[in-house]
């Protein structure tokens, strides 16, 4: 293994000077400005620009954090699917509160949203199972995601039981589906010169937003 000297690390820099962000030039909703600002991302030609960080916090108060495709947002929240037994869907049950994080480095942007976690209906997780490939579907149902696993082995035998039970429409399975993060918080992040970065921020107080700004 290559030994990476800490100067070495150090002296990784790179000057910001994609952008500014000021409050005249900003929404005066979050939810606007995040349309806008993913928008631009998704143009910018992003493998991912959908990926982001979710972290929640377990019983012991560690938190854990992992990446996730957000499948929907609006005016209710952002919504991102997984395993109801999964690790993180343990940690929500014990705590309903999680942020999220976006970084588009292209755009030297990155935004934190913060709030409470709920399930989406069942509906709308029928709705989006549905939607995904078949093998996809299949994959869902076959993984005890975030247990312990011996071999790929025994992933590949669960995986083929699967595909010879549903050859067709896989049912959406109980242990399935989606969350949706409910924002009181926003912050966004955009990278200036000399790091003296703009960072403007949305808090929901009394029902309305209030926007703000952060030291860098």
């Amino acid at each position: 293994m290559k030994k990476i000297e800490n100067n070495e690390l150090a002296s990784m820099r790179q000057e910001y000077e994609q952008g500014e962000l000021v409050e005249s030039d900003s929404s005066p909703e979050p939810y606007e400005q995040f349309a806008t600002w993913f928008e631009e991302a998704k143009l910018a030609g992003f493998k991912d620009p959908n990926a982001m960080s979710i972290s929640t916090v377990g019983q012991e108060g560690r938190p854990s954090s992992r990446m996730v495709l957000l499948k929907g947002f609006d005016n209710n929240g952002f919504v991102f699917y997984t395993n109801y037994e999964s690790r993180k869907a343990s940690e929500i049950q014990g705590n309903e509160f999680g942020a999220i994080l976006f970084y588009w480095d292209k755009l030297e942007r990155q935004v934190r949203v913060e709030g409470r976690l709920e399930r989406t209906t069942k509906e709308e997780s029928e709705a989006y199972y549905k939607s995904r490939p078949y093998d996809s579907r299949i994959g869902a149902r076959a993984s005890k995601q975030s247990r312990e696993l011996s071999s790929r082995g025994k992933l590949a035998a669960e995986v083929a039981k699967e595909l010879a039970s549903h050859p067709i429409n896989p049912p959406l399975p109980d242990y399935w589906g989606g969350y949706r993060l409910v924002p009181d918080y926003f912050e966004f992040w955009q990278g200036r010169k000399s790091r003296l970065h703009d960072r403007i921020t949305y808090k929901k107080v009394n029902g309305t937003w209030i926007k703000g700004r952060l030291y860098p």
